[in-house]
């Protein structure tokens, strides 16, 4: 059933429009204890309490205050050219990490997207989503840090990257229902701009620790994902893309 959902179905059947109460005493123990950081803003989402429970530096980032702010509006305000990809991959992380009962406090994923701020312009962020806590092997809290960070240069291409005990499953994951997107995972990156360098897949996978199949399975799956014909075209359109600096 969960496979025939649309993008962002899934992960918004389990949020609500419900912002934070501020005054509550779950929100002042956290506005004690979470830092933060210039040009960041954070939100904590109780799946128990399906609510926001806190949110902190919205109105400076994106021009909502705290106690406006809410899960459905934070889903909702992401430009359109990324909109679909960003709805898809929060749906796909949260099923990896669901299908999970161990540990689940480790994962995490970021992805690098425009928002939309409440005047309507667009706002270049680094955003990181994990879990907070668990109860039972099932995902209590959830927290997500977002910030502003201008020196990302936007492509056709969009980043993502994926975190915690089982990171490899995790990213290949990601890799399978993302792959019709013009994505790329910091694994892959990092092999792309080793092989731009003239390294052989060989020295690749040694100074990874890996095997060379291992790294040839990162590479070449991108020539069918950005359309292009050689590793020369293949390079060309990372520099182009600002995938590569």
């Amino acid at each position: 059933m969960i496979s025939k959902m649309t993008y962002g179905e899934y992960s918004r059947s389990y949020i609500t429009d419900l912002p934070a109460n501020l005054d509550s005493v779950e929100a002042h123990n956290y506005q004690k204890t979470i830092p933060l950081f210039p040009e960041e803003a954070v939100y904590i989402y109780s799946f128990k309490l399906n609510k926001m429970i806190y949110a902190s530096g919205w109105e400076e980032l994106l021009g909502y205050r705290d106690d406006e702010i809410n899960m459905l509006t934070i889903t909702s305000i992401t430009t359109p050219e990324y909109a679909a990809f960003s709805n898809e991959l929060n749906d796909k992380a949260l099923m990896f990490i669901q299908s999970k009962t161990e540990d689940l406090e480790k994962y995490s994923f970021t992805i690098e997207l425009n928002k939309l701020h409440k005047n309507g312009t667009k706002v270049p962020l680094i955003s990181r989503v994990g879990v907070l806590s668990a109860e039972n092997g099932k995902i209590d809290e959830i927290i997500g840090r977002s910030q502003i960070n201008r020196s990302i240069k936007f492509g056709k291409v969009m980043r993502y990257a994926a975190f915690g005990p089982d990171k490899s499953e995790f990213e290949e994951e990601l890799n399978k229902v993302l792959f019709h997107y013009c994505a790329i995972s910091i694994k892959e990156k990092e092999a792309l701009e080793l092989v731009s360098k003239g390294y052989s897949y060989k020295e690749i996978a040694d100074q990874f620790n890996v095997t060379q199949s291992a790294i040839e399975k990162r590479i070449l799956p991108l020539y069918k994902r950005f359309d292009v014909k050689s590793l020369a075209h293949l390079i060309r359109f990372a520099y182009e893309n600002h995938i590569l600096p």
